[in-house]
């Protein structure tokens, strides 16, 4: 009896090797992909709703969330705010590297009326936003700045809060992201879209000299160390998640459904009308340098602890 016990113990070993071995992500285990609730989160729904056991998805509440986990190696992969890539990449002394811009657009500038037709129209206005001492606060600041616009930014903890005092009609004039501008023109259609946000930080940025720059809103990080031992896997999901962004831009309905499914967004009426305004992109290599590296500059200027103290050098960018 002995003799089996020692003989099925070394059994037991041998297939329980494999998974001991492969237990660090890329060795035959799912990658660990962090997203966040929201237009960030969209871009990975399609990935999400046909993963095979590839990838293994953590969905956030909170950037905060997904930064600890990036910090911790608790993820290998995650898609965070554009100004959060920059952060860690500061804070882990290049222990990220960036993989692709995602998201685009997504802040709007929403008027109960009809009087706002350009940034000059903002003059003596008092607009209502969340985000302050972050990138909302610190481009709506540059348009003004760049126009000579004399317009007062007032700050609520919260975008729901923003959404909420405007649809109960105490605020005229809100900047706002997207899901928030679908759920407050729903909520009360006095409201119209009255400035593109990314339309007129192009423009101020032109203005400025700087062609290239866009407003990203969100980027794709990898930790270095996964980055540089799984080339494969990380080639392979830049493969999938450049189709998963482009199964959201061309069917809108169907991708709204999944988005509500995997809880991204809990409604796929209003994920269906936010969709587009989100404006998914997949920008890698040297335009995701070209497009990111502006705004990081942009973004340093007006505070540099919103990139981590320092705008990312050239390695930061993973091509």
């Amino acid at each position: 009896m002995k003799k089996w016990i020692k003989v099925l113990a070394v059994v037991m070993l041998a297939v329980a090797l494999p998974f001991v071995c492969g237990a660090e992500s890329g060795n035959g285990q799912a990658v660990r992909v962090a997203a966040l609730k929201g237009p960030t989160g969209m871009a990975v729904s399609h990935m999400m709703a046909e993963n095979d056991g590839t990838y293994a998805f953590t969905l956030a509440g909170a950037p905060e969330e997904v930064n600890a986990m990036i910090i911790s190696g608790q993820v290998d992969i995650a898609a965070v705010p554009i100004n959060a890539g920059s952060v860690l990449y500061n804070k882990t002394e290049g222990g990220v590297r960036a993989l692709s811009l995602i998201t685009r657009g997504m802040l709007y500038i929403l008027e109960n009326g009809d009087s706002i037709h350009s940034v000059q129209d903002l003059e003596g206005k008092t607009i209502l936003a969340a985000g302050q001492g972050a990138t909302p606060e610190y481009v709506a600041r540059y348009i003004l700045d760049t126009n000579q616009v004399n317009a007062t930014l007032e700050f609520k903890s919260e975008h729901a809060e923003v959404t909420t005092l405007a649809a109960q009609g105490l605020a005229d004039v809100v900047l706002l992201p997207e899901p928030q501008v679908t759920n407050l023109l729903m909520k009360n259609p006095a409201f119209r879209v009255a400035l593109d946000v990314t339309e007129e930080f192009a423009a101020a940025a032109k203005k400025n000299g700087e062609e290239n720059a866009q407003l990203s809103m969100s980027v794709v990080i990898a930790r270095t160390e996964f980055a540089e031992k799984h080339p494969e896997q990380v080639a392979a999901f830049m493969k999938d998640l450049e189709a998963s962004i482009n199964y959201a831009n061309e069917n809108v309905h169907e991708a709204a459904q999944v988005i509500a499914e995997q809880g991204i967004i809990p409604n796929a009426a209003v994920a269906e009308k936010a969709l587009p305004s989100c404006t998914l992109v997949f920008i890698a290599g040297d335009d995701m340098q070209a497009q990111a590296a502006p705004l990081y500059q942009i973004l340093f200027s007006a505070n540099p602890k919103s990139v981590g103290g320092k705008v990312p050098d050239e390695a930061f960018y993973l091509k």
